[in-house]
């Protein structure tokens, strides 16, 4: 049985029309490029994003445990100083200095055996705090890049010379955030100020 030439014609012309043309590919490739390159790009924002803030959430939970609990201390001590580490040695400062140092000491009671303090420590830049028991320092902060952190002040904000009752203590910590994969080095600062509660 012989198939007319016209069978074998309109065979050729289906299969050529279920092929794509050459333009058509290039199209099709340059629109699949494009969706896996703004795909990508939009990943990568948000890989970007996501560390941005999640060194600004650490931050923030940061101050609000650490800043929450030197409140707390201050608020309720019997007595507290700003002076300065010296070979390992809390020293107050005296009167007529300014009173801003890189340590504080904190009293929670009358009894002087018992005492708390919190320091920058300059070799390794951190914000350490210890008591009276040996062994108990602690690291509550890195990158710590100021050299006075700790600084008394009267209620209109004046630096005081004195150890006057009515103090106001202020905190400034300014921190130093290396950059990372993705992140630009970046640097912000924490203040706080607090009075003791029950005066003398």
């Amino acid at each position: 049985m012989k198939l007319p030439k016209t069978f074998f014609a309109a065979t050729c012309r289906r299969a050529r029309a279920r092929g794509f043309t050459l333009p058509e590919i290039l199209i099709a490739m340059t629109i699949l490029i494009l969706v896996v390159t703004g795909i990508l790009a939009a990943h990568v924002f948000g890989l970007k994003m996501l560390q941005t803030n999640q060194t600004k959430l650490t931050a923030t939970e940061w101050s609000r445990n650490n800043f929450g609990k030197l409140t707390g201390e201050i608020h309720s001590c019997y007595q507290v100083q700003v002076g300065t580490i010296t070979n390992g040695a809390f020293a107050g400062l005296l009167d007529g200095e300014a009173q801003q140092g890189n340590s504080l000491i904190i009293y929670p009671t009358s009894d002087t055996n018992h005492f708390i303090v919190y320091f920058l420590n300059h070799p390794d830049q951190t914000l350490r705090r210890t008591t009276e028991l040996p062994g108990t320092a602690m690291v509550l902060a890195e990158n710590v890049t100021n050299n006075i952190a700790f600084s008394a002040h009267d209620l209109s904000g004046n630096f005081l010379t004195n150890n006057l009752n009515n103090r106001v203590i202020h905190v400034m910590l300014e921190f130093f955030q290396p950059a990372l994969f993705l992140q630009s080095a970046q640097y912000y600062k924490l203040e706080t100020s607090v009075a003791r509660r029950a005066l003398q």
